[in-house]
């Protein structure tokens, strides 16, 4: 029986094109290139960081003229036409606070401290609705941050150019070893750029809000960056 199975291996393998059709195909070389795609645009929305700041004896009163003062803010920017979405607390605080002499701590009073993020959808009115919190009680600007209102869009678009510059660059490998690009095995995609951070408010800003002047407000420009890798088939 052993002799009849290695006869039948041994005339299997004898026959022209069994084997070949059995052995893997060799390995099809690839290239790995990265691309970046890079959309700029000028904003068209802002979010601004307003809060307003109490200081009492009492935990309180110090809580009481707080919710007084933010109340006001909340209530002029909404009759201002910002609308009750665009507005979301982010922060509140209320805490004890201390003056230090001749090394012994003694209670000075309480802070209370509301904190909202205001979303602006007309850029042109930044400065004023700036000076509106101000005006009717908030006390501090911790920051400005632009951004855009289709920002999914840009993003899309900024892919399609990444990937763009992706096959580009592996065509021009592909080209350099007497080769070309016959397909695209893979795309991994690494993400875009996030939002810049909020930018404060200078002091001199603020000076100018108290005395009923818009801060000048300069958007700049958006630049949103995303980066792909592609992995492409060459022949």
């Amino acid at each position: 029986m052993k002799n009849a199975l290695a006869l039948a291996i041994v005339g299997l393998t004898a026959i022209p094109g069994i084997a070949a059709a059995q052995a893997p195909p060799p390995e099809q070389p690839v290239v790995v290139t990265t691309g970046e795609g890079v959309v700029k645009r000028a904003p068209d929305r802002a979010w601004v960081t307003v809060a307003a700041e109490s200081r009492a004896k009492t935990p309180q009163e110090a809580q009481k003229q707080n919710a007084a003062a933010m109340s006001s803010v909340l209530a002029k920017l909404k009759g201002a036409g910002i609308p009750a979405e665009a507005i979301q607390t982010s922060g509140y605080v209320l805490q004890p606070e201390f003056d230090y002499r001749d090394g012994r701590q003694t209670l000075r009073g309480y802070l209370a401290r509301n904190t909202a993020n205001v979303r602006v959808d007309e850029l042109q009115r930044l400065g004023e609705i700036i000076d509106i919190a101000v005006s009717s009680g908030a006390t501090m600007i911790a920051g400005v941050r632009f951004d855009v209102k289709d920002r999914a869009a840009l993003e899309r678009e900024c892919l399609t150019l990444a990937v763009g510059d992706a096959r580009r660059r592996a065509a021009a490998l592909a080209a350099g070893a007497d080769m070309k690009v016959v397909s695209i095995v893979r795309i991994e995609e690494h993400g875009s750029s996030a939002p810049p951070p909020p930018r404060p408010v200078r002091m001199a800003q603020t000076e100018a809000l108290q005395a009923s002047e818009a801060p000048p407000i300069e958007p700049g420009e958006i630049e949103i960056r995303t980066t792909v890798t592609l992995t492409a088939a060459i022949r």
